[in-house]
């Protein structure tokens, strides 16, 4: 058993990750890739322009491009002039994706019922303040 730090964190990244595509699959949702979803998830409700998707997903903006670029193509995104600049487009949740995150989010949700159970609250608050405090150093654009 492997309890380096990348293992302890992987591991359950990857359990929940697969319960959520799992969940998505059989909604009917199976052709989102993980590399499609993570850019998905950081799209603002108003609408996202490429290149802020792109420094929050930690890639390319030409990436990123491409990543939305499958997404509108199967209907989950969906590119609409930006109000504030004509020269502008923001990406926003289509019709398609609009129906997948509840999917998506009942997922985390039971997975999130289920460590609780395994933790018990007063852990399971800590796990969550401890990488919430992480995140802080780790990802500056949260």
């Amino acid at each position: 058993m492997h309890d380096d730090l990348v293992s302890l964190l992987y591991s359950p990244h990857r359990e929940l990750e697969n319960r959520v595509f799992a969940a998505l699959a059989e909604a009917g949702f199976d052709d989102v890739t993980p590399a499609q979803a993570r850019v998905f998830q950081l799209i603002r409700r108003n609408g996202s322009r490429l290149t802020e998707l792109a420094v929050a997903a930690h890639v390319t903006k030409q990436t990123a491009g491409f990543l939305v670029d499958q997404l509108e193509r199967a209907g989950y995104v969906e590119r609409t002039p930006d109000p504030t600049d004509a020269r502008a487009r923001l990406i926003r949740v289509a019709e398609r994706g609009a129906r997948a995150v509840p999917v998506g989010r009942a997922a985390v949700a039971q997975v999130e019922r289920e460590w609780t159970a395994h933790l018990g609250q007063r852990r399971m608050a800590a796990l969550r303040d401890a990488l919430t405090r992480l995140r802080e150093i780790t990802d500056p654009y949260a």
